[in-house]
C-alpha cells in the first residue's frame, strides 16, 4: 500500500455537492497507483476514483465511503521534443507547470480552460475545452496516446482513435486511472496575447458578430450580462485574441519574449457573508463591467494569465459565494437552435439569476469522446449562488429546454442533473456503459457522480 493515506472530507470546486468522507491515497509511482487500485477492488472497499487539483465543480472526483486517488504526486514531465512540439508527462502534471516548462522553449498547451490549475489527467478525463474550440477542438484531440491503469491492475497504452481512448476522453475517470499522456503542443513566439475587445448591444448583436468574425481568431469568448433585460437582454463584452508575434512587442518586452510571470492577488477570505452576491450587487457589477469595456479596441497586448485565467490570480475565489457554494451550469445547443438559446437567455434574465461569471462561446466540430461535451453549436456557462430560492426546479426546466433542442450539459461541472435526461443528451452512453461493464465488471472505478447518474 502507498504510504500517503489519510481519511479526508472531499467536495467539488462549487462546494455544493455534499461533502463526503473518503480514504485519500497519494501514490508517487505507477506501482503504488496499481497497488491502490487493487486495494480499491477488495470486497467492501467501495471502489475508487482519481482526483487531480479538485477543480471539477460538482461530484465527479468524490467517492463517499470509498477511495480517492490523489494523482498530484505523479507530476513528472518525462520528455519534451522541442523540435516537433510533443511532451510526455505524468497525469498529475498541471497545465500551470507545463506552461512554466514549455513557454521558454516556444511551445504552449494546445487547449486551456478558464484555469491552468488542472492536471493533464483531469484535462483528458473531462475532455476540457477552451476559447479555441471552434479552431482546435477539445484537449483530447491533441493527445497522441495515454497510459491507463485499469481495474485489473494492468497498465495499457491506449492510442488515439481506439474505443478505449474515446471512452476515456470525457469519461470522468470511470475507465481507469490515467498515468501519463503524450500531447502535441502549439508553437508560439511570445508569452503575450494580442487582444481585440468590443461591446455587443444585445444577444442577437453578439451572435451576429461571432458568426461573422470568429473565423479570424484562434480564441474567442463573450462575457454576458444575464441580469440585463428588455432591449439590452444578452448585452455582452466580446474578447478575441491571438498569440502575439515577436514583431508586435516593444524593445523591452523583446528581451524576454517568452517570460511567464502570472500575477497573484490576495486570497478570497475564508468567510463571506451569505447573500453578498445578490441581484443588486451583481447587477451593479455587471452594469459597471459592461460600461467600462471599450466599444472597440484592437491589438491590446495582455499577459497569458490575464487573457486565459484571470480568476487564477485570486486564490480560493470560489469562497466569494459563501458557505452555500455555487452551481456552475453549462449547456450547449446546436447551430440552428438559436431560438432555443434566446429563450433560455431570456428566462435566465427574467428570473434574475445573479451571475457575474457568464460566458458564451461557439463550438466547432464535435470531439470523438463518447461522453465529451462539445458539439457544434453555442455553449453558455454561468455561475449562480446555490442558495437562490427555487434554483433546482428552475435548472430542471432549463435542462428540459436543452434536451428538446438536442443539447446537453457538461458533466465536469454538473452537480444536480436528473439521470433520466442523460441518455438523450449523450447518444453514446449505452456504448460507454457496455465498455465499462466489460473492462471493469466489478465497478472498481466509481464516484458520487457515477452513482448519481448511473454511469
Amino acid at each position: 500500500m502507498p504510504v500517503d493515506t489519510a481519511s479526508v472530507e472531499v467536495t467539488g470546486w462549487g462546494r455544493t455537492a455534499p461533502t463526503t468522507a473518503a480514504r485519500l491515497v497519494r501514490p508517487r509511482s505507477y506501482e503504488e497507483a496499481a497497488d491502490a487500485v487493487l486495494d480499491c477492488a477488495t470486497p467492501g472497499a467501495r471502489g475508487g476514483i482519481a482526483r487531480g487539483l479538485g477543480r471539477a465543480y460538482g461530484d465527479a472526483a468524490q467517492n463517499a465511503g470509498g477511495c480517492v486517488l490523489d494523482m498530484t504526486g505523479l507530476d513528472r514531465v518525462r520528455t519534451i521534443d522541442a523540435r516537433d512540439g510533443v511532451v510526455v508527462c505524468d497525469a498529475g502534471v498541471s497545465l500551470h507547470r507545463l506552461m512554466q516548462v514549455l513557454l521558454p522553449l516556444g511551445w504552449f498547451v494546445p487547449v486551456t480552460p478558464g484555469t491552468r490549475y488542472v492536471t493533464v489527467g483531469g484535462a483528458i478525463g473531462a475532455d476540457i475545452h477552451g476559447k479555441n474550440h471552434h479552431v482546435s477542438g477539445s484537449f483530447s484531440r491533441h493527445v497522441v496516446s495515454l497510459d491507463l491503469l485499469t481495474a485489473d491492475g494492468e497498465v495499457r497504452t491506449v492510442p488515439a482513435g481506439t474505443d478505449l481512448f474515446d471512452a476515456t476522453a470525457g469519461g470522468m475517470g470511470l475507465t481507469g486511472v490515467i498515468l501519463s499522456a503524450t500531447v502535441r503542443l502549439l508553437p508560439v513566439e511570445t508569452s503575450l496575447m494580442s487582444v481585440d475587445t468590443e461591446r455587443a448591444a444585445d444577444l442577437d448583436d453578439l451572435m451576429d458578430r461571432l458568426v461573422a468574425t470568429d473565423h479570424r481568431y484562434r480564441y474567442s469568448v463573450a462575457w454576458i450580462d444575464l441580469l440585463a433585460r428588455g432591449a439590452a437582454t444578452g448585452r455582452a463584452v466580446l474578447t478575441r485574441g491571438e498569440h502575439a508575434p515577436l514583431d508586435a512587442l516593444g524593445a523591452r518586452a523583446r528581451r524576454e519574449p517568452l517570460a511567464f510571470r502570472p500575477g497573484r492577488l490576495p486570497a478570497a477570505p475564508g468567510f463571506v457573508p451569505e447573500g453578498l452576491l445578490g441581484r443588486a450587487s451583481v447587477g451593479l457589477f455587471n452594469a459597471l463591467w459592461y460600461r467600462k469595456a471599450p466599444r472597440a479596441r484592437t491589438g491590446e497586448l495582455q499577459r497569458l494569465s490575464a487573457f486565459f485565467h484571470p480568476l487564477d490570480g485570486v486564490p480560493h475565489w470560489n469562497r466569494v459565494y459563501g458557505r452555500g457554494g455555487f452551481v456552475q451550469y453549462q449547456f450547449v445547443v446546436g447551430y440552428g437552435q438559436e431560438e432555443a438559446l434566446r429563450r433560455i437567455v431570456g428566462r435566465i434574465s427574467r428570473r434574475g439569476c445573479p451571475s457575474f461569471l457568464a460566458v458564451l462561446k461557439r463550438f466547432g466540430d464535435g470531439d470523438p469522446g463518447w461522453l465529451s461535451f462539445p458539439v457544434p453549436g453555442w455553449t453558455l456557462a454561468l455561475d449562480v449562488p446555490a442558495g437562490l430560492p427555487g434554483l433546482g426546479a428552475f435548472l430542471d426546466e432549463l435542462d428540459e429546454e436543452v434536451v428538446a433542442a438536442g443539447g446537453r450539459v457538461y458533466l465536469a461541472k454538473d452537480s444536480r442533473l436528473r439521470p433520466d435526461l442523460l441518455a438523450a443528451m449523450y447518444p453514446r452512453l449505452a456504448d460507454f456503459r457496455a465498455l465499462r461493464a466489460e473492462l471493469d465488471p466489478r465497478g472498481v472505478f466509481t464516484s458520487d457522480l457515477s452513482r448519481r447518474l448511473s454511469l
